[in-house]
């Protein structure tokens, strides 16, 4: 049964049911699937309704029911008006008629709720936890809550159903290059590269306590890549950490940052890195540490240590170990991708330090405890905000990146699809946004993600984890947020606010005010 609602809810949220009979007849057939399932599946077991499935079914089977009540309620008093008319009973007619007005207007307010909009009215936009414009927390960086946006047309240039995504033929590794470097250069005001990485350097030490000094030999950084979507070594269609941005990283950190290849690590612990990625790499870097949770094949397995995460509140199985090559790395790079995911609606830089955790490989034996906002936009304890708290996972990270080259509705499989929004117009989004702040990067990510597809899985209220972190200190669920349990709270861990409007994507900053996000938009 869930698969067959997942199935509707899929088709219904692609659009490819298009004519008003089919829709009406979805209309029934998702109201009284998701009214079975839920029933089968809670009544045995009350505490299943906090499941996500059930938060997800609970307002379509709820405005189903409604819909019912209020269609019945409606033939019911048109057939009592009709009796009172025809027997002249003045009183039952009063009752009739009033019973007709309450259940007619409430048939009509059903007509436009949850289920309905899915099914009949056009795309609506999506809620979020925080509004347009309304800056909150304390921003980070050189430049305070500056997300540098790169654009380089034709960078990425993949036709659905001919090879691989990620193929060189598909993917020019020049415009990659460039993203990184303009990226660079925008988020510290430099001229070059080395200075830049210089400035970032800098400023991490002196927010660290370490005085005021760049990068020091024999210090390592390690950078957490996205391999969520990787089964083995081998290639696979799906969407996951791009090899040639991943390249041009590496030669700007080696060539231009300073740092030995000896000293840096690319690993994903949860899942592998395969062969398009690791080739391309340890051609030019071969002695870069290429480690992934298998090992073999040139890769080194990766090792943990228990009980280094664990968590603000009790937060049940969900795993609290954390990989060895993050705990030992002086400094981290957090290279995520834009991608939708479902039930918690994206994974972007937060959710990307998941896959640091001594979790499963096989996703299906892992919990996923508070990863998924409250459905009604309720605040409560997130654990993405945790991991941004964290002393070896976001406040180790001295660059967050997320990879845009392709983008992608879904977390599993290949690239969803060209981007219809401007500038893109109907080509891959071929970016790359850049930013020192953890929270304001994600802001923009979600911006773009929920702009660009507003019936994604689960995008109501996505933003809720950034609501948590940028008010950390004084979060609305009233968490007291000490991921280490060691009895010290942090303070806000960046700044939140979302755009405009996806037209002009203008922040605070960009109006003018010295507060909130600065966008700078850099184009080929």
């Amino acid at each position: 049964m869930k698969r067959i609602y997942l199935y509707f809810k899929e088709k219904i949220e692609k659009e490819e049911f298009s004519s008003r009979g089919m829709r009406i007849f979805l209309f029934w057939g998702l109201g009284l699937f998701s009214t079975i399932w839920f029933l089968v599946r809670v009544i045995p077991k009350p505490s299943r309704a906090n499941y996500p499935c059930m938060q997800t079914a609970a307002p379509l089977m709820s405005a189903f029911v409604m819909y019912l009540l209020s269609f019945t309620g409606v033939w019911v008093s048109l057939r009592k008006l009709r009796e009172a008319f025809h027997n002249r009973k003045m009183a039952i007619g009063v009752f009739a008629f009033a019973g007709l007005c309450f259940f007619g207007t409430l048939m009509l307010v059903e007509n436009s709720t949850e289920l309905l909009a899915q099914t009949v009215l056009p795309v609506r936009e999506p809620r979020m936890a925080w509004g347009k414009n309304n800056p909150v927390g304390e921003a980070k960086g050189i430049y305070p809550g500056r997300v540098v946006w790169t654009h380089a047309p034709g960078a990425a240039t993949w036709e659905k159903g001919d090879g691989f995504w990620f193929e060189d033929r598909w993917n020019n590794q020049a415009d990659a290059d460039w993203l990184l470097n303009q990226s660079l250069l925008s988020l510290t005001g430099e001229k070059k590269e080395k200075v830049a990485w210089k400035s970032l350097f800098l400023y991490f030490n002196q927010q660290h306590g370490r005085g005021k000094r760049g990068y020091k030999k024999g210090e390592r950084i390690a950078i957490k890549i996205n391999q969520n979507n990787t089964f083995s070594h081998e290639d696979c269609e799906q969407l996951n950490a791009s090899p040639h941005l991943t390249l041009a990283l590496l030669r700007s950190l080696v060539n231009d940052g300073g740092v030995p290849q000896e000293q840096i690590t690319v690993f994903d612990a949860s899942r592998f890195i395969t062969k398009a990625l690791y080739d391309k790499c340890y051609a030019e870097f071969p002695g870069v540490v290429y480690l992934d949770n298998e090992g073999g094949n040139g890769r080194t397995q990766s090792t943990y240590t228990a009980g280094t995460i664990p968590y603000s509140a009790d937060n049940g199985r969900l795993a609290r170990g954390l990989a060895n090559c993050a705990i030992e790395a002086d400094y981290l790079i957090n290279m995520a991708l834009l991608k939708g995911h479902g039930g918690q609606g994206v994974t972007l830089c937060a959710k990307n330090w998941y896959g640091v955790t001594d979790i499963n490989r096989d996703f299906r034996k892992n919990q996923h405890n508070n990863f998924n906002q409250d459905r009604g936009g309720k605040p409560r304890y997130m654990t993405f905000t945790d991991y941004i708290a964290h002393k070896d996972l976001g406040q180790k990270t001295m660059l967050f990146l997320i990879d845009g080259l392709y983008g992608s509705e879904k977390v599993n499989g290949a690239p969803s699809g060209k981007w219809k929004m401007s500038p893109f117009n109907g080509d891959w989004p071929c970016s790359l946004l850049a930013s020192q702040d953890p929270v304001a990067i994600d802001a923009v990510g979600i911006d773009f993600l929920s702009a660009e597809f507003p019936r994604m899985a689960d995008v109501d209220y996505c933003d809720m984890y950034l609501v948590e972190a940028a008010l950390a200190d004084r979060p609305l669920s009233t968490t007291f947020y000490d991921p280490e349990r060691d009895g010290t709270g942090v303070g806000s861990l960046g700044v939140l606010e979302h755009w405009n409007n996806p037209e002009e994507k203008k922040y605070s900053r960009n109006m003018g005010k010295d507060i909130g996000i600065e966008l700078v938009y850099l184009h080929k």
